[in-house]
C-alpha cells in the first residue's frame, strides 16, 4: 500500500491535490453538521451576525481560497508550503461551493429546493478530483499513445471529436454527462447519442417539428427522473440535510370570491 501511495500520488506530484481533496469534503460536510446543528437549535453554533448582518460562510471561504490559490502559486514546489496552501485552497472551496446557489440566484436559498444545487455541485467536484487524481486527463488525452500525440493532427482532431460530443451532451440538457465526458470520454459520446431532455436547447432546435421524438423525449425524462430522483434526493439528505417544506399559501376567509 505504501509503494502504491508513493508510485501513484507523491511521485507525480499529486499530494497537495490529495490534501486539498481531503479538506475540500472535510470543510463540507463540518460546515454541513454545523448548519443543520443551527437550524435545529442544538449546540452551541449560531449564525454569525456582527452589527445585525447576517455574514455567510462564503465570505470566509472566498478569503482561504483566494490566499490558498496564490499561496499556492507562491510556494512553487516547497513541499510543506504547498501542503499547507492546498489545505486552505480545499477549505475554502468547500465552503464557497457549500453556498454555490445562493452565489447562483442571489439569493439565500441554503434551505430550499434551489439549494440542492450546492449538494450537486459539491458531489461533481469531488468526482472530478478523484478523476484527476486517478490519473484521467481532460479530453481522453491519456489514452493516446505516445505516437498519437506526436502526431499533431491525431491529436487535434480527437481534442476536437471528444469537445464536440462533450457540447452535444450540453446542449442535450444532460449537463453531469457532459462535466464527467471531459474525463471520461465514453461518458460523452453515450449522452451526445441518446434523446435530449425536454426543454434543453437541443429539443427546443431540432424535436420542434418532430412530435414523436418530442414525445419520446418526455417519456424518457419521466422514467429517468422517476427512476433516480428519489434515491439521489435521499443521498442529498443525508450529506446536507433536507430542505424546508413550503406548504400551498391559503386563502384568507375574507378573500374568499365564494
Amino acid at each position: 500500500m505504501g509503494h502504491w501511495f508513493y508510485r501513484n500520488i507523491v511521485e507525480p506530484g499529486k499530494l497537495p491535490l490529495l490534501v486539498a481533496l481531503g479538506s475540500f469534503v472535510l470543510t463540507f460536510l463540518i460546515t454541513r453538521t454545523v448548519t443543520r446543528l443551527i437550524r435545529a437549535g442544538k449546540g452551541p453554533f449560531r449564525n454569525v451576525r456582527p452589527g445585525g448582518l447576517h455574514i455567510h460562510h462564503v465570505v470566509p471561504g472566498v478569503i482561504l481560497t483566494l490566499v490558498g490559490g496564490f499561496g499556492g502559486v507562491a510556494v512553487g514546489r516547497h513541499e510543506a508550503g504547498a501542503i499547507v496552501c492546498a489545505v486552505l485552497l480545499g477549505a475554502g472551496a468547500g465552503l464557497v461551493l457549500d453556498e454555490f446557489a445562493l452565489i447562483l440566484h442571489l439569493d439565500d436559498v441554503y434551505w430550499t429546493e434551489q439549494g440542492r444545487q450546492s449538494v450537486e455541485v459539491v458531489v461533481l467536484t469531488t468526482a472530478l478530483l478523484l478523476l484527476v487524481l486517478g490519473g484521467f486527463s481532460p479530453f481522453g488525452v491519456d489514452e493516446l499513445s505516445a505516437q498519437e500525440r506526436q502526431d499533431r493532427r491525431s491529436f487535434i482532431l480527437t481534442l476536437a471529436l471528444n469537445f464536440a460530443f462533450v457540447l452535444v451532451a450540453l446542449f442535450k440538457g444532460k449537463f453531469r454527462m457532459a462535466i464527467l465526458g471531459l474525463f471520461l470520454s465514453p461518458v460523452a459520446v453515450f449522452g451526445a447519442l441518446r434523446l435530449a431532455r425536454p426543454g434543453s436547447l437541443w429539443a427546443r432546435r431540432f424535436y420542434r417539428n418532430r412530435p414523436r421524438a418530442r414525445a419520446r423525449a418526455r417519456l424518457r425524462a419521466f422514467h429517468h427522473d422517476r427512476r433516480w430522483d428519489g434515491a439521489r434526493r435521499r443521498f442529498q439528505d443525508l450529506i446536507a440535510g433536507a430542505p424546508d417544506r413550503v406548504l400551498p399559501s391559503r386563502r384568507p376567509p375574507d378573500d374568499d370570491p365564494r
